[in-house]
């Protein structure tokens, strides 16, 4: 069995070593073993457990679904129907997103196109106005 310093698996991973330690303190990761100097020491499980975290993660699952997604996965209750559940809600939260920032692009797009004028910033103006 491979047992990794934290150093290490935050290479191993692409995490940082500060954001290890975040998901030790929320619970999506176990804490753990400690050799006998004092270490912090890591198996292979807790290694494939932070990289299925990371990827979630990197999709924008919120930690709430990523805990879903684990449980889903390491509890024996694979359930294809929950896993697709969550995907499909987490991809109209993110279509949501897409909506909301194109219309920010729109309202951004007009004030830079009308950023001719040196003398007085119409973005200034739209939030100062009331």
């Amino acid at each position: 069995m491979n047992t990794y310093r934290i150093g290490e698996l935050a290479r191993q991973t692409g995490c940082k070593v500060e954001t290890i330690r975040f998901y030790e303190s929320v619970g999506l990761l176990p804490l753990p073993v400690r050799g006998s100097s004092g270490h912090r020491l890591y198996a292979d499980a807790d290694r494939r457990r932070l990289v299925f975290i990371r990827r979630a993660r990197d999709l924008g699952f919120s930690m709430d679904d990523v805990r879903a997604l684990m449980d889903l996965s390491e509890n024996g209750e694979r359930s294809a129907v929950d896993g697709c559940g969550l995907a499909r809600t987490h991809l109209e939260q993110v279509r949501a997103k897409i909506t909301a920032l194109r219309a920010m692009e729109k309202v951004l797009q007009r004030i830079s196109d009308d950023c001719t004028d040196k003398t007085r910033c119409r973005l200034l103006e739209l939030f100062s106005n009331s």
